[in-house]
C-alpha cells in the first residue's frame, strides 16, 4: 500500500500511521511526495500523538516508479499528474485539504477524516481476504 501527497509531510504520513497501526504487519506500507519536505509537518505529527500514532520517526521521500510497482494499492492525496499509472495496480484518489502551514486544531478534522478512510479501507482488505 503506497499512500502518496506532494510533500510526504502530512496526509501521507498520517495516513501510513494509522494503517500500520490499525492492520499492522498485515499489510506493507509505504509514503511518499511528488516533492518531498525536509521533515514531516510538527502539527501532523502532534495530531497523531493524540490519536495515539507515533510518526515522529517518519522522514519525508521521493516518490518513485518502484515504489508504485511495489504496491498493489496507490492512493494519492493531491499529487495530480506526478503518480505513474502502471496497470494492475488499485487507484484511489482521496480529496484531503492539506494540513501544510496550520496547526493542530485545523489538522484534527484531516487526522479524522484520513482514519476513517484507511479503516473502511482495513475492512475492505480483510473482506476480499476472507471472500
Amino acid at each position: 500500500m503506497l499512500f502518496v501527497c506532494v510533500h510526504n509531510a502530512g496526509r501521507s504520513q498520517m495516513a501510513a500511521g494509522f494503517l500500520t497501526h490499525l492492520a499492522g504487519d498485515r499489510v506493507e506500507v509505504r509514503s511518499a511526495g511528488s516533492l518531498p519536505a525536509d521533515r514531516v509537518n510538527p502539527a501532523a505529527v502532534e495530531a497523531m500523538k493524540e490519536a495515539g500514532v507515533d510518526i515522529s520517526a517518519a522522514q519525508p521521500k521521493i516518490l518513485t516508479p518502484e515504489a508504485v510497482q511495489a504496491s498493489d494499492y496507490v492512493i494519492t492525496m493531491g499529487c495530480g499528474d506526478a503518480c505513474p499509472v502502471f496497470p494492475g495496480k488499485t487507484y484511489l484518489d482521496w480529496a484531503l485539504e492539506d494540513p501544510a502551514g496550520k496547526g493542530v486544531e485545523a489538522v484534527r478534522p484531516i487526522r479524522d477524516a484520513i482514519r476513517a478512510r484507511v479503516e473502511a479501507l482495513v475492512a475492505e482488505i480483510d473482506a476480499q481476504r476472507h471472500a
